[in-house]
């Protein structure tokens, strides 16, 4: 099978039903993006796939084939994956990191969708969980983006 992953086409050997997080952190070696908790719920897994977050913990990577796959290591590439990284290193926003990588794509999806984003429409779209509560610092750094 092949793979488009950060813009390379990639040879792959995984089964069809292995997780797409698997097969792109074991089998590819990115690492950036993490495990959580397995069922989706959490964003920490958090890819895009053809610019939209996916949870790759539940994904088969035999469904998204077709699909153009960003993760984190490439984010810094994408004129507002940088802007985002850069607002969150300057306003602190990571407190253990671990989830992150998920919030950051996350984060990306939506600006690329919609370039000033409503408190309300943050809110409704940054649902990736963080245990160490960043909340309050991720849509600080949400409404500073959105203000350009």
């Amino acid at each position: 099978m092949e793979l488009m992953i950060n813009g390379t086409k990639r040879q792959i050997d995984s089964a069809p039903d292995t997780p797409l997080l698997w097969v792109i952190r074991e089998e590819l070696g990115l690492t950036g993006t993490k495990y959580g908790c397995g069922a989706a719920q959490c964003g920490a897994c958090t890819v895009l796939a053809d610019g939209r977050p996916l949870r790759s913990c539940i994904m088969p990577v035999s469904a998204v084939l077709n699909q153009a796959i960003t993760t984190i290591e490439v984010i810094e590439e994408d004129p507002v994956g940088k802007r985002v990284v850069d607002a969150w290193v300057k306003l602190q926003v990571p407190q253990c990191g671990y989830c992150q990588s998920g919030q950051v794509l996350t984060a990306t999806a939506l600006l690329k969708q919609n370039a000033k984003p409503s408190e309300a429409e943050v809110a409704s779209s940054m649902l990736n969980l963080c245990r160490c509560g960043t909340y309050n610092a991720i849509a600080d750094a949400m409404q500073q983006l959105a203000k350009g």
